[in-house]
């Protein structure tokens, strides 16, 4: 019988990533199964996005991929290569806070803030596409992001906030 060893592939173990976070290009080589919200947390150093349950049931994760909000616990890094990524670090412009972060310090919309980035960043994807939503319509963009501190109401409350800001500056 022949010698049966198998040799060592030569497949890559990492693989060459250039995204754009918050503005900023960066590059870097990750292993492809690196998720998305590991690297914003470890390789970038963004913390704003929490790591949550890990199985895309709590929506502490959620950042903009392209504008579009999904949790980052479900992305592999190498998915995102070539594309846009807003994290809450990015909504803050110089010194000036978006409506969004205006408003749910306004209306109170956190308590212990782990959830807040994921519910910020859905509210901005969510009045991106509907500047005027609907109490039912937040709650539906908002369903796949659980808060176990309030009961909703204020958050709801900090999303029409921010619609009205928004409205009242010209859209944002």
């Amino acid at each position: 019988m022949a010698d049966t060893a198998i040799e060592p592939t030569t497949a890559q173990t990492t693989r060459a990533v250039s995204v754009t976070v918050n503005g900023e290009s960066h590059a870097a080589e990750v292993e492809p199964r690196l998720l998305l919200v590991h690297f914003l947390r470890q390789t970038l150093g963004l913390t704003g996005t929490h790591q949550g349950c890990d199985t895309t049931h709590c929506g502490a994760c959620t950042v903009l991929l392209d504008g579009v909000p999904v949790k980052s616990c479900t992305v592999l890094a190498v998915q995102a290569d070539g594309r846009g990524i807003t994290t809450v670090e990015g909504l803050q412009q110089g010194a000036e806070l978006h409506p969004i972060q205006v408003a749910f310090r306004e209306e109170h919309g956190l308590q212990c803030g782990f959830c807040t980035p994921g519910m910020m960043l859905t509210s901005v994807a969510l009045l991106q596409e509907n500047p005027n939503p609907t109490d039912e319509e937040i709650r539906w963009a908002l369903s796949g992001n659980i808060c176990r501190c309030t009961g909703y109401q204020n958050i709801v409350k900090a999303v029409h906030h921010a619609a009205a800001a928004q409205a009242s500056e010209g859209g944002s």
